[in-house]
């Protein structure tokens, strides 16, 4: 029996799993009394002070595990280059920007001097003021040609909250200089009505890689006029690509630089990011271009205290009677009803859709108790709202209308949410730049800032908030990306012909992977060589080749039944686990449930319920080893890394009491499988070793599943990863290896880095996991080492002594010389 452990991001394959978080209910704080809102101008607490207050309750000073004190730092100011114009340097005066700080104005430096250029510095460090000094003194000079259209400008986001934001912010800079500066945002959301007016008129065009990859490199003939003028193009966020999804973005960009070098032009890249790792060698990667580095970040900054938090135990008990503690969820819905009644502004980060639904539900239930007026200035904010719901939600928390908002990454962004006090961070977001970039979004005005990171009860979470120095002496990680990826390359080859025939000069933009995969593109009839160039040779689009951010498929229509309204939408991928028939749905604080999941369609038809329980589906998975690449002895064990062949079916979902989680049936479910080809990590041990670390055969099974479930969760300290990135399969006597083996996968089509990351780095990263199961405290197994929150064979069988004795054994024959992969270089 394979016992498996599933990923979230399963591009055209697997779908995620959706696990209900448990709540209990515990009185939030006794000494806090309903305050006004500070309003602009008042002094507001120190965040020393909140954190005495939230802390000032029956035993919540014990939860905090250690506290940070990130000291205020003074700023460095310079002055702007020449070449930027009077009227824009009178504009930034005007928005009482009196002089630059040192990175900003050597930023400008680069990008006037036709230099791409990467600005790494930290979270509110004006790095939108450094690229769009020069963007609007090009624009200006542009639009005093004789003839013309003049300088364009295109700014890419990973999010379509942020091209929104930053549009309002590019027209309040630049309502000083008249009409001349033309901000317009073109994605999904733009209505057909206005996207002509953007193609003929905006000099300034806000938009995602997505929009450039489906909608304008396509189209580029009708933006010939856009692309012929384009002078910088704005990569923001530029962290946030990586994985599978940056390596398709590498792809759309060096797309982008072809179709411009047909037109004439030869843009600069201005990229951003506050928390990059090697910032030039990433940029260099995802554009393929040499780009200088400014990361001397001047700006000033405020006190930041930054606790750790770790939830009580509870008098509950699990699965296999683990002790259980209190949720994350119920955690920071305490902890976000405790700051809004302070008057503290607050944006809590979740994980999951239905993890910030379920924390605005029961804030706005508690803070009823308090004050009737309150619950309305809470709400949730996450992907699958229709965009009049979004755009309403972030003018509200703008404006300062909302306190409180419980919010998934979709804001972990950039947007510009000034004034906010507080930034509570349900779960470890995976990495290390995802926390800081999550934690700096409060004290963006320059005022002092509170951030809480709440543990789940899981393996990362515990050893983390233990274990401090491995968030605050540690830098950020590095940003793994593969633009050679042949699952990546070669949709993307084709798209690029069928916007311009393919030529041999075009391959190197492509990299060193192009050459071997045209021959394979034409065996498949997708490209035709004629002549000195390829063709793509099919009716339907390039484009949809691929979905870039590994979605898959269209995306599913949540559909209220009885009315025929759309609630909103699901990833197809997440279709099988999140809307599956009889699934609980949660939307902006309304419970539905799922009637029916008609797959042909892409809709799910629900009905508006209150059911006393939520749905978890479970899942059965197989996995094949399709290649092996390399494998090294780890004593009589030996440790792989490969290509596989996973498959995945939903087959069934548990019903549980909302309050204690207990189980209280579970329904069959007849979905179709799923197959993914992936790369994996992989060891085996033989029956020597097994005697050695005296596992026996009814041990056997449960020790291999403990200690896939501890590895996957402490992969993320050594990859680029989450935990729902990655999969995992345990088997007792795989019919491949034909030894007991566990595998670890990569949730992407072609791999992601991740599993050959942990194969290069695998003696201390299982060294890593045996340190956390066996220095937790639980006796035989809990979810803070050993349980796993989406494991589809529930937690069964797990065998934590085991485990530990297994991983010892293999350790002792681990090699001491095995080193990370070095870093590929920019194509």
């Amino acid at each position: 029996m394979a016992f498996n452990h599933l990923p979230t991001a399963m591009h055209d394959a697997l779908g995620p799993l959706s696990v209900t978080p448990v709540t209990h209910s515990v009185p939030m704080a006794k000494n806090l009394r309903p305050r006004r809102p500070p309003e602009t101008g008042e002094t507001r607490p120190s965040p020393g002070a909140v954190l005495d207050r939230l802390t000032a309750g029956a035993g919540r000073a014990a939860r905090i595990t250690h506290t940070e004190h990130l000291p205020p730092r003074p700023g460095r100011h310079a002055v702007w280059p020449h070449r930027i114009r009077p009227e824009v340097i009178n504009a930034i005066q005007q928005a009482g920007i009196e002089h630059p700080w040192a990175h900003q104005a050597a930023a400008a430096e680069h990008a006037l001097d036709g230099e791409s250029v990467v600005i790494a510095t930290g979270t509110a460090s004006g790095k939108s003021l450094a690229y769009l000094a020069p963007v609007l003194t090009t624009l200006l000079d542009g639009s005093e040609a004789a003839n013309g259209r003049g300088a364009t400008a295109l700014y890419l986001a990973p999010t379509k909250a942020l091209a929104a934001d930053q549009r309002r912010a590019v027209k309040e800079l630049s309502a000083p200089l008249g009409n001349r500066i033309r901000p317009a945002v073109y994605d999904g959301d733009t209505p057909v009505e206005e996207r002509e007016w953007v193609r003929q008129y905006a000099n300034y065009v806000l938009t995602n890689p997505d929009m450039l990859h489906r909608g304008i490199l396509p189209s580029h003939p009708r933006w010939s006029s856009f692309l012929r003028s384009l002078r910088y193009v704005v990569i923001d966020e530029c962290h946030t690509y990586r994985g599978v999804f940056g390596s398709h973005v590498a792809q759309v960009v060096r797309r982008l630089r072809r179709v411009c070098a047909r037109y004439g032009a030869n843009p600069v890249f201005l990229l951003a990011s506050a928390t990059a790792a090697e910032p030039a060698l990433a940029a260099g990667r995802l554009t393929g271009l040499t780009v200088q580095e400014v990361a001397d970040d001047a700006s000033p900054r405020g006190e930041l205290v930054f606790a750790l938090w770790e939830p009580p135990l509870t008098e509950l008990h699990g699965e296999k009677g683990a002790p259980v503690r209190r949720t994350a969820t119920a955690e920071t819905a305490d902890l976000l009803t405790d700051l809004t009644v302070q008057g503290v502004r607050t944006v809590a980060f979740v994980r999951s859709r239905r993890g910030a639904e379920l924390i605005s539900v029961i804030t706005k239930e508690r803070l009823a108790e308090v004050d009737r007026s309150l619950p309305a200035r809470v709400a949730a904010y996450r992907g699958g709202y229709l965009p009049e719901e979004r755009r309403a939600l972030e003018r509200a928390l703008h404006s300062g209308e909302l306190l409180g908002l419980a919010a998934t990454t979709a804001l972990e962004l950039g947007v510009d949410v000034s004034g906010l006090d507080a930034v509570v961070i349900a779960g470890y977001p995976g990495t290390r730049a995802s926390l800081w970039q999550q934690a700096g979004r409060a004290g963006r005005s320059g005022q002092g800032a509170l951030a809480i990171l709440v543990a789940r009860d899981d393996p990362l979470d515990t050893f983390l908030v233990h274990h401090p120095e491995a968030l605050f002496q540690q830098p950020v990680e590095s940003t793994v990306l593969d633009p050679d990826n042949p699952y990546v390359l070669a949709p993307h080859l084709c798209a690029a012909a069928a916007e311009l025939p393919l030529t041999e000069e075009d391959l190197e933009l492509f990299g060193p992977a192009t050459a071997e995969l045209m021959p394979q593109l034409e065996a498949a009839r997708l490209l035709r060589r004629r002549a000195t160039a390829w063709h793509w040779t099919r009716r339907e689009r390039a484009a949809d080749l691929t979905d870039i951010r590994g979605e898959g498929g269209r995306p599913v229509q949540i559909v209220e039944a009885a009315t025929g309204r759309l609630l909103g939408t699901v990833d197809e991928s997440a279709a099988h686990t999140a809307v599956h028939d009889g699934a609980v749905h949660l939307h902006q604080g309304r419970t539905y449930l799922v009637k029916h999941l008609d797959l042909e369609d892409s809709a799910a038809l629900v009905e508006e319920a209150d059911p006393p329980y939520s749905t978890t589906a479970r899942d059965t998975t197989s996995i094949s080893v399709l290649e092996t690449d390399t494998e090294i002895p780890w004593g009589a064990g030996r440790l792989c890394y490969g290509s596989v062949e996973v498959t995945n079916q939903v087959v069934s979902f548990l019903r549980r009491k909302l309050i204690t989680g207990e189980v209280l049936g579970e329904t069959k479910l007849d979905l179709p499988p799923r197959t993914l080809r992936t790369r994996a990590v992989w060891w085996t041990v033989t029956e020597d070793q097994l005697d050695a670390a005296r596992v026996n055969p009814e041990q056997l099974g449960g020790a291999l599943h403990a200690a896939e479930h501890a590895s996957i969760g402490m992969l993320p300290l050594f990859a680029t990863c989450d935990r729902w990135d990655i999969g995992g399969v345990s088997v007792p006597l795989h019919p491949d290896t034909l030894l007991p083996t566990v595998f670890v996968y990569d949730g992407h089509p072609g791999g992601a880095g991740f599993a050959e990351r942990a194969f290069h780095t695998a003696r201390e990263w299982l060294t890593a996991t045996r340190e956390a199961i066996a220095s937790c405290e639980c006796d035989a197994g809990c979810p803070s080492c050993i349980q796993s929150p989406k494991c589809g064979n529930g937690n069964d069988p797990l065998h934590k002594r085991g485990a530990v004795r297994l991983l010892t054994e293999l350790l002792r024959g681990a090699p001491a010389d095995q080193k990370a992969p070095a870093a590929p270089p920019a194509t």
